[in-house]
């Protein structure tokens, strides 16, 4: 029969680590949902001007919704670290997957030149979600993945966010053009966050259907 591993990961004498085929499909589901995540950071920075004309508003407002990532993660970054060790990955990832999906589709809410306020609230939703997402690729790698994949778990879920961020300088311009016409310019922006909102929620309800790593140790069969 095997038996669960010790607190520190560590099996005891004679056991080794069992380790699931299925954890590169959770570290690539990772850095999939990290990659929306790093999207919605820069969708907006990106089209500035755009965004500027469309809801009316100053350069250095739209400045804001990439820093409010920056902003919001200084004091959340300790209890989301607290919230980790307590109660481990499944909830924070959750947590950051469910915050993020939220965000998008707060985002199809406020797509009305008089309503950035929404805007900046989904921003904000997902700069949050950021929070639960960064902390996550380091613990991804110890709990799932043997002591010789650790660097190549960690490599996986980092790119992710560097491949969202990527196409958050591609994607945008290309979905949303410079034209004069409200109308046209609601529908451009609509496709943009209905195509992220979409993504989000299939990323979201993957993470309902996953479930908890648990590390099993085996007996060791000696020749």
């Amino acid at each position: 029969e095997g038996k669960v591993a010790g607190g520190g990961g560590q099996c005891q004498e004679g056991l080794h680590t069992h380790l699931y085929r299925r954890r590169w499909v959770i570290v690539l589901l990772f850095s999939s949902y990290s990659l929306c995540n790093a999207f919605q950071w820069i969708q907006y920075g990106i089209i500035n001007n755009i965004i500027m004309k469309y809801y009316r508003v100053d350069s250095f407002t739209i400045d804001w919704l990439s820093m409010i990532y920056f902003v919001v993660y200084i004091p959340i970054i300790f209890p989301v670290t607290w919230l980790l060790d307590k109660k481990g990955l499944r909830v924070i990832a959750l947590c950051g997957c469910g915050l993020n999906c939220c965000g998008a589709w707060l985002k199809i809410a406020s797509v009305r030149p008089d309503l950035f306020s929404v805007t900046f609230l989904g921003q904000t939703v997902c700069g949050i979600a950021q929070v639960f997402i960064l902390g996550m690729p380091a613990r991804i790698a110890s709990v799932w993945f043997g002591p010789n994949e650790v660097s190549t778990a960690c490599s996986i879920a980092v790119f992710g966010n560097q491949m969202g961020v990527a196409l958050g300088f591609l994607i945008p311009p290309m979905i949303v053009p410079n034209v004069d016409d409200l109308d046209q310019l609601t529908y451009h922006i609509n496709v943009m966050f209905y195509g992220t909102a979409a993504v989000a929620t299939v990323l979201f309800i993957l993470v309902i259907l996953g479930k908890e790593c648990v590390k099993f140790c085996t007996e060791h069969v000696h020749d």
